[in-house]
């Protein structure tokens, strides 16, 4: 299976709105993603990863999913899927509901997955929430459903599981994710420079003690004044890193065997030793 990981970039300042970006971030998949199999992009690029004061107004109605009615971001990455013949996980984006969760709030960190012909054939609310009582605990519902699909094809019917971002910090998410048959991790991020050493160690943490794939696609530039910290990365089952990013704008292309996971569980049976 052949993977791109799109490393998005923007600047503070800049005029570019989220169908202006969307548009933008449709031709990098058709440019970066075609040949490949399955495409991930990072989280809330259409809304800004530390642009809390901007989610409101750049929300997105994901009611009509099902139905194919998709919001303006997805719209024209939707085409772009479509004309290259991959699974795109879209990343995250802000969703709006016209129902509050539980704590009162109408806004959700929800990533999105699009198959072959452009439909929906996944989708994530973020777990955990980022800001220590600001940020998004502050203005997002927090999701409670774990989401650990099969991949259509060109994807080989990978065993994908879902996650965003601060999810990593959590390794119990990611565990109960490999019982229910996880062998590859999708983590779109908005994952600032201050922290970045701890993104890169936890993506191999999070690929050794599961023995899966871990594909992660992290934002560069700056976000509403914060710096974010690049370095995306593919990291097989054993814990080497396949592929990584530097810190601008680019596009990682790698060719996975997923035959490796199996390789590798067999080889250091660590899993079955389990006792808790």
């Amino acid at each position: 299976m052949k993977v791109a990981i799109i490393q998005l970039a923007y600047a503070d300042g800049s005029e570019e709105g989220v169908e202006a970006r969307a548009q933008r971030v449709a031709a990098l998949v058709r440019q970066a993603g075609a040949g490949h199999d399955l495409v991930l992009l990072p989280e809330l690029w259409s809304a800004g990863g530390f642009a809390s004061t901007e989610w409101e107004e750049r929300s997105q109605d994901l009611s009509g999913l099902a139905d194919g009615d998709l919001p303006p971001a997805l719209v024209p990455v939707a085409e772009a899927t479509k004309e290259i013949g991959a699974v795109v996980h879209t990343g995250s984006h802000v969703e709006r509901t016209a129902e509050p969760g539980e704590e009162g709030r109408n806004l959700w960190n929800t990533s999105v997955v699009l198959d072959p012909r452009g439909s929906v054939c996944a989708t994530y609310r973020k777990i955990h929430r980022f800001g220590f009582g600001g940020g998004e605990p502050k203005l997002m519902e927090a999701g409670t459903e774990l989401v650990v699909t099969e991949l259509p094809a060109p994807a080989d019917g990978a065993r994908v599981a879902l996650s965003t971002c601060y999810d990593l910090r959590f390794p119990e998410l990611y565990r109960l994710q490999l019982d229910q048959g996880a062998e590859l991790f999708l983590i779109p991020s908005a994952w600032p420079m201050a922290r970045v050493e701890h993104w890169r160690l936890l993506l191999r943490a999070r690929a050794v003690e599961n023995q899966c794939f871990v594909l992660a696609s992290n934002t560069a530039g700056t976000h509403a004044g914060v710096e974010m910290g690049g370095r995306s990365a593919v990291v097989d089952p054993s814990g080497a890193v396949l592929a990584e990013a530097g810190t601008g704008e680019e596009t990682l292309s790698v060719e996975l065997d997923l035959d490796e996971v199996a390789r590798v569980r067999q080889g250091f049976p660590v899993l079955s030793d389990r006792r808790l």
